[in-house]
């Protein structure tokens, strides 16, 4: 009968509470028309304070646009990135959507569902929420058109774990979700003065990077493919050791050899392994060292910055050549003719590129290129011999790869890639081949490709016409040996010839000489 009495009392109590609550709610607005606009200020704070003052848990609010109207903030994007991968699934109403620059299905939770973590025994209380624009007017800036937010909730005993640890953890980890999931991209820079502060087209153009290259796929000695691997996987994750020895988080790459030994490959197969965006720069589209430095601030992080063929790109030696008097007056009438006006229709003449090497050097490893972190930058070449010593020197090109001619381990990789191949009976001869005959990777790689009808599906066939492709151009190159050596002998001889001839000349007796003028 007590415990009776007891559920009485405190069903009484609650229906007491229910019914203040809703006294409140349905007598609100008349307290809003009535009550002086200062009066309802100060009961809005004074029960803001008192609720703060009864419950113990914080809020922590994160919005969708900071400081800069025009641009998502990186906490706000980095949140939903994390609840999207550690607690949506605890989530029952979820917004599915392809993001601009994501190549997956992105899945986050949806507005006003509570999520819940833990963190260190914590529990924790996410509320994405968004309010509704306060009028109907068309809002120039995005925030105030709609404004979305995340709300965390926590014990206020925890603060100091929240505040200090886990927003951190869940910014870094928030970040890396974006950087696993976002649509790698593959910049080209502009030509220099095509863009304007009052375009939106920048310095950069980009299209999705979709390269399939990897280090499996790639023709390569496997010991010296284990160590770019090592060198790659060490630069990544040596951020804290960059700074504590007070350089820039940068990398140097030169890879130098012969045209089709698999550069641009390389290339492909380090953005892949590593998930960076590649930024293909253009020199000859760069007029000066300053639109030079604009382009490297425009790059982001996590990317590779790649010069291909650095030795045909500009002239970075610094020499001038003697000029011709044929090449001075082309220049004087080159100079004679830009003084002149020019006609309405006629086009302007396209002017040359100035960057000096002094300018590429202070690209690499100057004062600018400690502007952000965690870039590589990339020189090719196919001939390394051109290029100036304080280009690739260490510190600047820190690793120099060369990409040499196919040899049998990368055939094998070639051989899998192509046919599905691990072993034949004419490896051994193919072996023995490829030792003595210079081919790149590219031509082997074309000789394995099944394209006709003979050849389709066929590895005996494409094993076959490679063997052919070898000794003909073994052929070839001791054809061209044995020319090389023949003219080689033939140019001291042919010297001699001539030597002797100047002596016979310069020999002659002056009655000889008399009777050819016919003196006598």
């Amino acid at each position: 009968m007590g415990m009776g009495e007891g559920m009485m009392e405190k069903l009484g109590s609650v229906s007491a509470v229910w019914s203040a609550l809703v006294s409140v709610v349905l007598f609100w607005p008349v307290v809003n028309n009535h009550v002086p606009a200062g009066l309802r200020q100060w009961l809005t704070t004074t029960a803001h304070k008192l609720t703060a003052y009864l419950t113990p848990y914080l809020h922590v609010t994160i919005s969708e646009y900071g400081h800069e109207r025009f641009r998502r903030s990186d906490f706000f994007l980095a949140v939903e990135a994390y609840l999207s991968h550690a607690c949506a699934r605890r989530a029952r109403k979820l917004r599915a959507d392809l993001g601009k620059d994501a190549r997956t299905l992105q899945v986050t939770v949806d507005d006003h569902q509570e999520v819940t973590d833990s963190f260190r025994g914590v529990t924790l209380w996410w509320y994405p929420s968004k309010k509704p624009p306060r009028s109907n007017v068309i809002s120039f800036y995005p925030r105030e058109d709609e404004s979305r937010f995340y709300s965390l909730v926590f014990h206020r005993r925890h603060r100091d774990l929240v505040l200090d640890v886990y927003l951190p953890h869940v910014l870094a980890e928030g970040r890396s979700v974006i950087v696993r999931n976002r649509q790698r991209r593959l910049f080209t820079n502009n030509a220099s003065g095509s863009s304007s502060p009052y375009s939106r087209k920048g310095v950069w153009s980009h299209v999705p990077f979709e390269h399939p290259a990897t280090f499996d796929t790639l023709a390569m000695e496997p010991a010296d493919k284990d160590a770019i691997v090592d060198d790659l996987t060490a630069f990544r994750e040596s951020k804290d050791y960059y700074a504590k020895v007070g350089k820039a988080w940068k990398r140097g790459y030169l890879l130098h050899g012969p045209p089709g030994t698999g550069k641009s490959t390389m290339i492909a197969a380090m953005a892949n392994f590593l998930d960076y965006d590649v930024y293909d720069l253009e020199l000859t589209a760069v007029k000066t060292n300053t639109d030079l430095r604009k382009l490297y601030i425009e790059t982001t992080g996590k990317s590779i910055i790649v010069i291909e063929d650095i030795d045909c790109s500009v002239d970075l030696t610094g020499k001038r050549s003697k000029a011709t008097s044929d090449d001075k007056k082309k220049k004087s009438s080159d100079e004679d003719d830009g003084d002149k006006p020019k006609l309405p229709g006629e086009p302007e003449k396209e002017e040359a590129s100035k960057v000096t090497l002094s300018g590429l050097l202070n690209f690499i490893d100057g004062l600018w290129s400690a502007c952000g972190g965690e870039r590589i930058i990339i020189f090719t070449t196919n001939h390394k011999e051109k290029l100036d010593p304080a280009l690739i020197r260490r510190g600047r090109m820190d690793v120099h790869i060369e990409m040499s001619y196919c040899r049998f381990e990368a055939f094998k990789v070639l051989a899998k890639n192509y046919l599905g191949v691990e072993q034949h009976e004419v490896f051994g001869e193919i072996r023995r081949l490829l030792e003595e005959v210079d081919m790149s990777p590219a031509d082997v790689a074309e000789n394995l490709m099944p394209m006709s009808k003979k050849k389709k599906r066929d590895p005996d066939a494409c094993l076959a016409g490679l063997i052919d492709a070898l000794n003909k151009a073994k052929v070839e190159a001791a054809a061209a040996k044995a020319k090389e050596e023949a003219e080689a002998e033939a140019k001291p001889k042919a010297k001699d010839d001539e030597e002797a001839e100047g002596e016979t000349v310069n020999n002659k007796s002056p009655s000889e000489e008399e009777k050819a003028n016919g003196t006598i």
